[in-house]
């Protein structure tokens, strides 16, 4: 699940770094959305290296939902009797009522935002707009409830990789009492720096910065 997880954070920062390119311009975004389809061109075919980067996400989100079920099932099984008295405290309560309700409704994003922006099947503008055209038509004004939807799947998901990052700082070792706060700043950091930029286009959308 670690491992995964550091997958696909890596996925979220580049991806966030592309979207912001829409604070460019039409062209410069519309370039890059290009550009991810040549990469590794001639010596790759066309998308060729964007199909391998989808399959490798794909596996890498399979590898992480079974994981998750896989250690649900192996903690339930090493304590099928529970509690005289609970235990768990607010924080872990709060913690695991997070990953597992935020993960519904990240997978339920996901899947909504690539018939939105990747394959432009619930899009405005359809299948054949250029991506540009998809993002601004999407966030318009008009539509604030897909802009509001997607601000609450974002926050999900900044709490889903706060709290996983710190697990997996302690999963792969690097936790300890002396470590502990700084590697807890480091998961707030990334999780927030991904929620504001993700955050910052379908907001500067709506509010007619981007048009």
């Amino acid at each position: 699940m670690a491992v995964t997880g550091g997958v696909l954070v890596l996925f979220l920062l580049g991806h966030m770094a592309g979207n912001l390119k829409i604070f460019l311009g039409r062209e410069d975004f519309n370039h890059y959305a290009s550009w991810l389809r040549t990469i590794g061109e001639p010596a790759l075919p066309h998308r060729v290296f964007l199909s391998l980067l989808e399959a490798v996400l794909v596996v890498a989100v399979g590898l992480h939902m079974w994981s998750a079920v896989s250690l649900a099932r192996r903690a339930s099984k090493a304590r099928p009797v529970k509690y005289a008295a609970k235990r768990k405290s607010k924080a872990q309560g709060y913690a695991t009522r997070t990953m597992r309700y935020g993960g519904v409704i990240i997978a339920l994003f996901i899947i909504w935002h690539l018939l939105d922006l990747t394959f432009g099947a619930v899009n405005p503008k359809g299948a054949d707009a250029t991506p540009y055209d998809k993002v601004v038509s999407d966030f318009d004004a008009s539509r604030w409830y897909i802009t509001l939807f997607y601000v609450v799947a974002v926050v999900m998901v900044g709490l889903h990789l706060r709290h996983g990052l710190w697990s997996a700082f302690q999963t792969l070792g690097l936790a300890s009492h002396r470590r502990d706060p700084a590697l807890r700043l480091v998961a707030t950091g990334i999780a927030g720096l991904l929620v504001v930029g993700f955050v910052a286009v379908p907001v500067a959308v709506s509010v007619g910065l981007v048009k």
